[in-house]
């Protein structure tokens, strides 16, 4: 059976499955809608939070960063996983033992504010939409290459699948929906995995493979010398200065612990201990993909040199003549990827061969010998615009990866459908996240207090709809590659609602006036920085050199400055304003002691 066939078979398989559980689990009312009843087991609501927080940039992105920034791209892994503990430790139980329906409710009634409870909804839109950015792009890539229809046709296809389980479903539907997308990416992520690291190192645990041998050469030892000999710096050192890696992991830790979607998974289960029972679950669940991560990309990336520059994987000469392959036998997987633009090839010499390096090396022994053989530039890259750029496409790494290895079929199409159930799992919850600021925050909490459950209802999955739409578009205009427009996310989560929880929990003092100028100056700063150095691509203008970063500071890391400043802001507001009062003071009390003891026996 070919590809295409069969990849249709397993996607369209994997959707029926979907809307038949959709249907099963829709949601009859509010509560189902927005909290899947408060019922859930947690390993059931492990698995889903699972599902949840893997999404496109896990599943899709992140080894390919690993892929291509070596050493440097371990932030994402450390960030992302840290991030998760610190959010099961220090924030679920309490949040749960609140026993509001969404962040902006506990933020509006631990600060006595409804200005603090649109201030929060605000923050978690800007928030969930710039991630959901990254999940609709995921859906674009897929469907672009393994179904071949054009970005647009397979972003309308996904959009039109979420709008049907979470407008119909909700969070109940949505929740069994992640539990069949969990089992689906995770065997669609591993399985090539296994097979290439089996190929590679002779071991079928990636984790393993990492650190296997090729021959009597270890592997780490072997990429090191295939990217050291096309002028690229060495895997094992990292390009990012230790300040970057520093706010980069710090801000995508503290993102995570302030992510709305991924809070509100624990608000699914009947009590308090069974929030920690499903977070320390999700973690084992989110442990089999982060652990293959590191493998999978460092594999890619070796895959990729071995069927483009066939003489530096074999040993021989990279400037003799057959060093590259010839342009009219290019390996079929790059002519299939290259219809989707996430890969390109130019022929800047006209020698019909690829010359893929590091035209921008500072080696200049190499250079010249580059120079020498008659290479004028890397012929190896993506096209945005329509235009050549001289970098292959992140996104291409996990996707491509079996299709480079030469895996079967049934492989390629099952890693297709891993990718779409990533990406949708996450856009989903994000979604609904969306939808319940909307209806259950800013209608029901707000502007219409009086309304019908069926009226809130009817308001959320109208909601829900709206964001459908403007999700599709901002997967199809995207700020960057998908994890890097996550990380964006992740430094606004950090600088705006991650900081207001923490000190809405641990800080008794803490008033509403300290809570919504810290929230506001937070966001306002990232999302200044975070456009500033990115309008090139958001707004079309000239690109700002990275030199002219605070203290060094990327975009994706400068959430940790605005977390910071949301900190010092809240602080001395709450010491210039009226204090918190008596009965809030309490509250918190009664958030963090068990019953019976002295601070819940005070309230």
């Amino acid at each position: 059976m070919d590809l295409t066939t069969l990849t249709f078979i397993v996607v369209g398989a994997s959707f029926a499955l979907y809307i038949g559980i959709a249907i099963w689990a829709r949601a009859g009312s509010t509560k189902e809608f927005y909290v899947a009843g408060g019922g859930v087991h947690p390993i059931v609501n492990g698995m889903a939070t699972g599902a949840d927080w893997m999404s496109a940039a896990s599943f899709i992105s992140m080894a390919g960063l690993i892929a291509f920034l070596g050493y440097g791209g371990s932030v994402y892994l450390m960030g992302w996983t840290g991030g998760y503990v610190m959010l099961a430790v220090l924030l679920a139980p309490y949040l749960r033992k609140f026993g509001k329906f969404t962040v902006p409710e506990f933020i509006g009634d631990r600060y006595y504010s409804q200005t603090a409870r649109i201030v929060a909804v605000i923050c978690l839109i800007f928030i969930s939409f710039t991630y959901v950015a990254g999940q609709m792009r995921g859906v674009g890539i897929v469907f672009s290459r393994f179904l071949e229809v054009e970005i647009t046709t397979g972003l309308i296809i996904g959009m039109g699948l979420v709008f049907f389980y979470s407008v119909l479903g909700g969070m109940k539907g949505i929740t069994y929906t992640q539990v069949a997308q969990y089992v689906v990416l995770i065997f669609a992520y591993t399985i090539p995995a296994v097979f290439i690291s089996l190929n590679i190192a002779g071991t079928p645990l990636p984790q393993l493979g990492l650190g296997g041998s090729i021959g009597d050469v270890s592997f780490l030892s072997k990429l090191n010398q295939v990217v050291t000999d096309l002028g690229f710096a060495a895997y094992t050192t990292g390009s990012k200065t230790m300040i970057d890696v520093f706010c980069i992991t710090l801000a995508l830790m503290a993102g995570t612990a302030g992510l709305p979607h991924v809070i509100v998974r624990f608000f699914t289960v009947p009590k308090v201990h069974d929030a920690r029972m499903s977070a320390g679950w999700a973690l084992v669940f989110i442990a089999i993909l982060y652990t293959s991560a590191p493998a999978v990309g460092a594999m890619a990336r070796y895959n990729l040199h071995a069927t483009v520059n066939t003489a530096v994987t074999s040993g021989g000469d990279m400037f003799a003549p057959e060093a590259s392959i010839l342009g009219e036998t290019r390996p079929d997987w790059m002519k299939r990827w290259e219809k989707t633009g996430l890969i390109a090839w130019e022929d800047k010499n006209g020698d019909g061969r690829i010359q893929y390096y590091n035209e921008k090396s500072k080696n200049e022994a190499f250079l010249a010998k580059a120079e020498a053989a008659g290479w004028k530039g890397n012929e190896l890259g993506s096209k945005k615009d329509g235009k050549f750029v001289g970098n292959v496409d992140n996104d291409i790494m996990v996707l491509a990866n079996p299709e480079i290895a030469g895996l079967p079929n049934w492989v390629i199409a099952l890693i297709a459908a891993g990718g779409i159930a990533a990406a949708l799992s996450t856009a989903a919850g994000l979604l609904l996240v969306i939808s319940s600021a909307i209806s259950h925050d800013l209608m029901k909490g707000v502007f219409a207090k009086n309304i019908s459950e069926k009226t809130e209802l009817m308001a959320g999955r109208l909601a829900a709809a709206v964001a459908v739409l403007i999700a599709g578009y901002l997967g199809y205009n995207p700020p960057g590659f998908v994890a890097q427009v996550v990380a964006f996310a992740f430094g606004l989560a950090c600088a705006s609602l991650f900081p207001t929880i923490l000190m809405g929990i641990f800080s008794k003092s803490m008033n509403r006036a300290g809570a919504i100028f810290g929230m506001l100056s937070g966001l306002f700063f990232t999302l200044t920085y975070i456009v500033y150095f990115k309008r090139d691509i958001l707004l079309g203008m000239e690109k700002v050199p990275d030199s002219q970063w605070f203290l060094g500071i990327s975009p994706e890391g400068i959430g940790v400055v605005g977390m910071i400043l949301n900190f010092t802001v809240a602080f001395i507001v709450m010491k210039m304003t009226a204090p918190c009062p008596d009965h809030i003071q309490h509250l918190v009390e009664g958030i963090r002691y068990p019953r019976g003891a002295a601070g819940a026996q005070a309230h």
